[in-house]
């Protein structure tokens, strides 16, 4: 039986999320993530195994405060693995303050280590650095799905990445299942609740670079 991404009730799954990489082209198509939503739908659909979320997070020295924080935490709390490191800070040509990480590394190894123990990886970005990552998965048996969107401009999905894989899903189909549409702008919450806000990376953006 086939369900929500292609996802199959006797399946083990697990979802390997590119946070920037998502957020980005989730922005692109003017929604935010529902990711309660994501976690609810993926356990429904198969025997999940785990739900990786991958970033590298800002650490402001002067106010000792990061703008993803409130998400990763909420992230944290609410069935998600949480795979994180500390972005590097620079100062850019024109004396602007700019931090630069990436987690691909981590992201890559995870999914191949994993895969031996799994049905079907779905992988939420549309880098195309990890092509051979899930070509090498793919030779192990493993399906490999990717989520991204190349209804974006520019589009947000390499052509390699999307030939390689199994099964290609467009963000913006998804919107109505794990979309959140309409919500007022709000600033990040401080203490943990059943809800989320990740308005608040309209800011890191500005400030944050994902190597790719």
């Amino acid at each position: 039986m086939t369900n929500f991404l292609g996802m199959r009730e006797t399946e083990k799954t697990a979802l390997f999320i590119d946070g920037a990489n998502l957020y980005k082209a989730a922005r692109a198509l003017g929604f935010d993530m529902d990711y309660k939503s994501l976690l609810a739908k993926a356990r429904s659909s198969s025997q999940l195994i785990r739900a990786y979320y991958y970033t590298a997070i800002q650490e402001d020295k002067e106010q000792d405060y990061s703008p993803l924080r409130p998400l990763v935490d909420w992230l944290d709390y609410n069935g998600y693995t949480m795979v994180t490191k500390m972005a590097r800070e620079f100062t850019d040509a024109t004396g602007k303050k700019r931090f630069k990480g990436s987690t691909d590394i981590e992201l890559a190894v995870d999914m191949v280590n994993l895969a031996e123990r799994l049905d079907h990886i779905i992988l939420f970005s549309g880098n195309g650095d990890f092509k051979r990552a899930i070509d090498v998965i793919q030779s192990k048996g493993v399906r490999v799905s990717v989520v991204s969107t190349i209804k974006s401009q520019p589009p947000m999905a390499s052509d390699e990445l999307r030939r390689q894989a199994d099964r290609f899903f467009d963000l913006a189909d998804l919107e109505k299942e794990i979309g959140r549409t309409g919500a007022p702008p709000r600033k990040p919450r401080q203490n943990q609740s059943d809800d989320y806000d990740d308005e608040y990376e309209n800011d890191f953006d500005d400030e944050f670079e994902d190597v790719e």
